[in-house]
């Protein structure tokens, strides 16, 4: 018997050539398009404007609609929330909800594990196990959703609803570029999630190639994780920059595309005695010079099993005072969730098995 189709993997474009292909008119792909992503559908039977029975039978024959439940919460004492997700084969991926009062973000995962094998991040020690299919990204949204409007209003830190999206959890998404884009394309439809591509951005450690494909197919936010001022530190710390060296990956930055009112976001995480000097901090400075960017430090988060430490308060204040003064716009990120393991490189679910 041939496998249902997911309709949470498709776009809506390809949920109406589904129809199609059952024989159906065009609109009713809209239609079923216009139901899937609201609160508590599960079944076709809901769907109450698709009129015919029969065409509800012939859906269910060959189409379902997948969800998560039963995730796994941690909460943390800042308000963080880590959500692992069990995936129809049994691997576990994990997003963090950041609730802030005027928004509420999520660290979604785009991979099971990662290949990238970055020496300062927990899930490179996971390795890569496989891509995430459209409707695992999105899910991860769908399931956050549902857990904010099911939370007692006097409970919850911010709005009713996920409003801002950063593809920081597991994974290199770049490498799961088309499943990605399928993923950025039902979230930004106003049938879908209804988000904004301002409020979403997607975060490489500089898979050059398809850094372009993602600029013409969608206008997302790109955040670049640099982490190092010269090839010898970020191939220490970074295996990727062997294949994409450093100037080779801003030269691909300066060539993105995006409109004149956007900026690129470079992370830079600082390691102590590692990339944190003055010189690196100057040399930041020229580097990025003529990339419309902004800078997020951050701080390390330490690992008893990772061989680094953490870059001193009063020093992170002297290297965003250098590039400050060379008339960036330089942020502090604020750790959080870092007491259940969610905070920025923290996320290894230790339940996958390869």
């Amino acid at each position: 018997m041939t496998a249902k189709t997911d309709l949470r993997n498709l776009t809506r474009d390809d949920i109406v050539h589904f129809v199609e292909s059952l024989g159906q008119p065009a609109f009713r792909g809209r239609q079923i398009m216009s139901w899937l992503y609201r609160p508590g559908i599960t079944d076709f039977s809901q769907m109450t404007d698709l009129a015919a029975k029969d065409f509800r039978r012939i859906l269910s024959e060959h189409a379902t609609i997948s969800r998560f439940d039963d995730q796994v919460l941690e909460c943390s004492s800042d308000g963080c929330v880590k959500f692992g997700f069990k995936l129809a084969d049994g691997k576990v991926i994990e997003s963090v909800l950041i609730p802030e009062p005027d928004r509420n973000t999520l660290c979604v995962s785009s991979q099971v594990g990662c290949a990238m094998n970055c020496s300062f991040c927990l899930t490179a020690g996971m390795g890569f196990i496989r891509n995430l299919q459209p409707a695992e990204i999105v899910n991860q949204v769908c399931a956050v959703d549902d857990f904010l409007r099911n939370q007692p209003e006097n409970e919850r830190i911010g709005p009713e609803r996920v409003t801002n999206v950063v593809f920081m959890g597991m994974g290199e998404p770049l490498n799961n570029l088309e499943n990605l884009l399928k993923a950025l394309s039902i979230m930004t439809e106003q049938q879908g999630l209804d988000l904004t591509n301002r409020r979403i951005t997607v975060s490489t450690c500089g898979i050059i190639p398809k850094m372009r494909q993602l600029g013409e197919n969608s206008n997302a936010n790109l955040a670049i994780s640099l982490h190092a001022t010269n090839d010898t530190t970020r191939s220490r710390i970074m295996p990727i920059n062997d294949r994409y060296p450093l100037d080779d990956l801003l030269a691909a930055c300066r060539d993105f595309p995006m409109p004149k009112r956007k900026r690129i976001m470079f992370e830079y995480i600082l390691l102590a005695g590692i990339n944190d000097s003055r010189e690196n901090a100057h040399e930041l400075a020229r580097k990025l010079r003529d990339i419309p960017c902004k800078i997020n430090l951050l701080p390390y988060n330490e690992s008893p099993t990772l061989p680094y430490t953490g870059t001193p308060m009063p020093q992170i204040l002297a290297f965003q005072k250098i590039l400050m003064d060379a008339n960036y716009s330089v942020f502090i990120r604020n750790s959080r969730g870092s007491d259940i393991s969610a905070a920025c490189g923290q996320l290894a679910s230790r339940k996958n098995t390869t």
